[in-house]
């Protein structure tokens, strides 16, 4: 006959229970083992691994299964990141259209109407916009996954969990970011009466993942060396202001063309993953830029920006998982140098 076990529980919020341990009872409902006795017999078990498999190729599914079964926490996480961010705010989720709303304003004003770029550039505020929340998107995937294991460092340091979940909390916030600013972007289609051409609407779920995929696998690998080196949140801060101004956000791809002329310099700019992503969205939802019939406003496109765009999603891919695996094989010492 088996001996009898003692259940102990601990409470969690909303007065739900959880198991954390059977022990056995003797009779006389003492513990059938003291304390002392049972650390010495735990410690002659053998080591089990707990975590993802540290083989380059054998390593990928465990981790997707592991990601795949702490997925409530994953949601939770990025309710929490959500409730960070606007935490005692009236107004809550407006503040996520403050920034792209100011910076459109400013560049409307000085880049547009001041230097001019207005002039040639056809309907320049959803222009604007498109780029603005383009670059938001990954600025914000990108900056919250750099530091994510370094601000979660009293979890990661307590129990265990897959920590890849920390970064892709941040996707998770910046992608509901993306969908507020994306309702304005709908809003100013219908007020300036321009909506998105058809023949063209498919590069913009086309581009919206190349750039999820592209920056997550950048935030994953900084967000795993940040832990062993904490210059590179500042050299990310540095690179986003050069990546900026190096990306058609404020000013179209047609002065890149006219002022390089098609040469190695010009591939160089076109073979950047965030320009490549920004000229997509801008191509499917910016019908003034492919409808222009004034020399002046005929913008370019590069050709063949279909291919260039699936042969970039596939690269993101592959830097995705090697970005995982560089993840996994750093995270075992996170838990010391934090």
């Amino acid at each position: 006959m088996p001996a009898p076990t003692c259940t102990r529980f601990v409470r969690r919020s909303g007065g739900r229970v959880r198991r954390v341990l059977e022990e056995p009872l003797s009779v006389n409902n003492t513990p059938a083992e003291s304390a002392e006795s049972r650390i010495a017999r735990l410690s002659t078990e053998p080591f089990v691994s707990v975590g993802h498999n540290p083989g380059f190729f054998s390593g990928t599914r465990a981790s997707i299964v592991d990601i795949w079964k702490h997925r409530e926490l994953l949601g939770l996480l990025v309710r929490r990141e959500l409730r960070a961010k606007y935490k005692d705010s009236r107004l809550g989720i407006v503040w996520s259209l403050a920034r792209p709303l100011a910076q459109l304003l400013i560049y409307y004003f000085a880049i547009g109407q001041v230097l001019g770029a207005a002039r040639n550039t056809p309907d320049f505020a959803i222009f604007v916009f498109i780029g603005l929340t383009m670059w938001a998107l990954f600025t914000d995937i990108l900056n919250t996954g750099v530091g994510s294991i370094v601000s979660n460092s009293g979890l990661v340091k307590k129990v265990y969990l897959p920590r890849e979940i920390f970064p892709l909390a941040g996707v998770g916030s910046a992608l509901f970011n993306f969908g507020v600013q994306l309702v304005i972007l709908v809003i100013a289609f219908v007020a300036l009466k321009a909506p998105p051409l058809p023949d063209y609407l498919l590069l913009a779920p086309l581009a919206l993942i190349t750039l999820v995929v592209f920056a997550t696998a950048i935030g994953l690998a900084l967000a795993a060396l940040n832990v062993y080196l904490r210059d590179i949140q500042h050299f990310v801060e540095l690179a986003i202001t050069i990546l900026f101004w190096a990306s058609p956000i404020v000013y179209p791809l047609r002065f890149v063309h006219q002022h390089l002329h098609g040469n190695w310099l010009e591939q160089i700019y076109l073979n950047n993953p965030i320009t490549l992503c920004i000229v997509s969205m801008q191509r499917a939802l910016w019908s003034a830029g492919s409808t222009a019939t004034h020399e002046d406003l005929v913008q370019y496109w590069p050709p063949n920006l279909e291919i260039r765009l699936l042969i970039t999603l596939g690269i993101s891919l592959v830097l995705l998982w090697l970005a995982q695996r560089l993840f996994a094989r750093l995270q075992g010492s996170f838990a010391q140098e934090l």
